[in-house]
This record gives structure tokens, sequence and C-alpha cells, in this order.
């Protein structure tokens, strides 16, 4: 007969032991630890966002519970809960972030296997931010407006399998454009951002490093057009331009494009700002309408994973919590793109939640999730005599 580990021990099996063991040497996680290894903490918070618990009560209960069932996930027993909120706030948090590249990396394998959305070769990435409020007497150090707490998440979204691709945490103060600088992307790719993200010598920087953007244009922004294209459809102005207002040339010299389209759904022009050329126009308003994308994968976080609500107060538990947050949308973004049933995630977070510690081979559930398993002659025969 077939046996099988329960769902959330097959989930487990898509990390390396290996690879995690190093990851944990790296940063030095387990320095001066006594008993609680940094595999139960990681197991833990897994359990914690995809079980979708409320509490370190409900984590540590939840897993003491499942009797039997703990070795198959790699822990000898569930934690107490003054370990695992100590392990929360002292154990560094880079140790997820490790784990999350690597987890990053079997889920872009899968993805480029799926078609692309558009014929061209260039990648699509967006980049973006979302505040995640915190209570400003609880959390202190995370000061954003005068009665209110949050941090930042910025994130790359890597649009061949609408994957997160780099993730940044910072306070809530901080500016969008300020993080962006700081990052580099490969050349080639198209970059999408909304108008928060203009900043003349950050875009001069994307055009000489071969990178293209597309964002939707200022209505305060100078300019003189140089020359004006062909349009047609939908397609208003095609035009190229140069940056003309106060010290904006010597910012950014180079010529850049305005598409205006005319948006037949809103009833509205909508003006987008460009240095890709060779596009045709309604490709460059099809690009940035995908940009859309990451705004559901943030009310996707936000509804199906813990991370409004946080387990531990310091700067150390929350920035822990979000990046297995972000390492369990991994996960079910992978099994999203594995399976050939067509899954919603946010219902494919709801079944596995229901069905987390059920045995029952993970890869047939994920195709076949409402069929019932069929059963090996030697499981009908024992069955028989059972009854």
């Amino acid at each position: 007969m077939n046996q099988f580990s329960s769902l959330f021990c097959q989930m487990l099996m898509l990390f390396s032991r290996r690879d995690f063991a190093q990851a944990v040497r790296e940063t030095g996680a387990e320095r001066h630890s006594k008993g609680f290894c940094s595999w139960d903490q990681f197991v833990s918070m897994l359990f914690c966002q995809i079980g979708r618990a409320h509490s370190l009560r409900e984590i540590c209960g939840g897993l003491a519970t499942a009797t039997g069932k703990l070795r198959h996930l790699g822990l000898q027993q569930a934690p107490k809960r003054s370990t695992l909120s100590y392990a929360n706030s002292h154990r560094p948090w880079q140790l997820y972030q490790r784990v999350f590249f690597q987890m990053l990396e079997r889920c872009q394998t899968l993805a480029a296997t799926r078609n692309r959305k558009f014929r061209f070769k260039n990648k699509i990435i967006t980049i973006d931010s979302t505040v995640i409020d915190l209570c400003l007497s609880t959390f202190d150090w995370a000061r954003f407006r005068r009665a209110k707490g949050a941090v930042k998440l910025h994130l790359l979204l890597d649009h061949d399998g609408y994957l997160p691709s780099f993730a940044v945490i910072t306070d809530g103060k901080r500016h969008d454009v300020k993080v962006a600088k700081k990052l580099s992307f490969p050349p080639g790719a198209i970059l999408l951002f909304d108008r928060a993200y203009i900043d003349f010598r950050w875009l001069s920087r994307l055009f000489e490093d071969g990178v293209y953007f597309v964002t939707k244009l200022k209505s305060n922004i100078h300019f003189e057009v140089v020359d004006y294209l062909p349009v047609s459809g939908d397609v208003l102005v095609d035009s190229i331009i140069r940056l003309s207002g106060p010290g904006a040339p010597e910012k950014c010299p180079h010529l850049l494009r305005r598409v205006i389209i005319w948006d037949p759904d809103k009833g509205e022009t909508v003006a987008f700002l460009t240095n890709h050329f060779k596009l045709a126009a309604p490709t460059i308003a099809a690009v940035y309408k995908d940009r859309w994308q990451i705004e559901l994968f943030f009310k996707a976080l936000k509804q199906n994973l813990k991370i409004k609500t946080f387990l531990g107060t310091t700067p150390n538990a929350v920035k822990t919590q979000i990046w297995t947050a972000l390492i369990a949308m991994l996960v079910v973004k992978f099994l999203q793109l594995k399976s050939s049933f067509n899954w919603s995630l946010s219902t494919l977070v709801a079944l596995l939640r229901m069905n987390l510690l059920t045995y029952r081979d993970l890869w047939a559930w994920l195709d076949a999730p409402f069929e019932t398993p069929v059963l090996e002659p030697q499981a009908v025969q024992l069955k028989l005599n059972l009854s």
C-alpha cells in the first residue's frame, strides 16, 4: 500500500536541508543556541503562515496536538511559547532572507518553462512598496506618523510567474525612490513603476545601464517635443521628447518617449513615459497595465498570510515574520505553477490550510483536489477485513 506523509511535510521537502544548514552556518543563527534549532523555528513559523495561526499559543498548541506527525516534519517535540518568542526576537532574520532566495531559485526555474504573456524576450520587473501598519504604543521603534507606526515592504515582482524576486524592509518613512536607487537591474529588462519613483537622475542612470522603464507621466513635468511618431487606434499621441524643466536637462539629458492612450474602460486619456522606442504604443500601455499584478500580490499577501498582526514586538521578530510570509508565498506559487488544476491563489491557500496535516500525495492532490484517491488492492483488502 502506498503511504504518504502529511501535505505539510511534503511541502517542507521542497527545502534542501543541506542548503538550510549552510545558511544557518553563514548567518551564525545557532550561535549560543540551546536545543531549539533553526529548523524547528522555521517549521513553526511556516506552520503559522500557511496554517494561519493567530498567536504563539496556537502555533505551539497546534504542533503539540499533531501526535505522531512531528517527526515527519523534522521536529522532536513542539516548541514552547517562550522559546519560539525568544528565537524570533534574537535569531537573525537574515537566515530566512537566504532561505527565501534558495526557494526563489527553484520557482524561477519552474516559471521559465511556462509561456510568457508578451512575445518580446525582455524580462519585465515591477518595483513598488506597501505599508504594513503597526501599533505605535507597542512598536515604538517604528514611528511613521504622529500617532501611527508602520514598516514598509519594498518589493520587486518578476512577471515570469509573478514571483517576488527581491524585498527590502524599511521604516515607514523611507521614500520609495531612495530604496530603488540602491538596487541594480539586469540590462534589457523593462522596469515598471508608478509616478512616485520618478527622479530624473535615477531615470538617466537606468538609461545608461541599458534598463528600459515604463511609468505614467506627471502632469507637472516640462518637456519639448522633438518628433512625432505615427499613431493609430486608441493611440492619441506618440512623440519623442526632451525634458526642459529647471535643471531637468542636466539631470536627464536623454531623449524620452511620451505615449498618450485613450482608455475606453475609464473614459479618459492616460499618458506614459518610457525610454523604449521600439515597442508599439499599445504594447507600452499593455505592459504598464500588467504592473497591477504587484498590487494583487500585496493584496494576496495580506489577506492569505499572517502579516497584519505580529507575534513579537522587536524589529527582528517583525522582519522574521515578514520573510517567512514571503517564503510561504513562494511555496504556494511553486505549487500553483506545478499543478495542472486551475487554482486561484486564495483557494489554494485556504484548502492547504484545511488539509495541512492530512496524509495524502501532495502532487496528486494538487492536480485533482476534489477526487477520492484510488486505493491500492492491498488497502482495499485491509479495509474489507476491518469492516
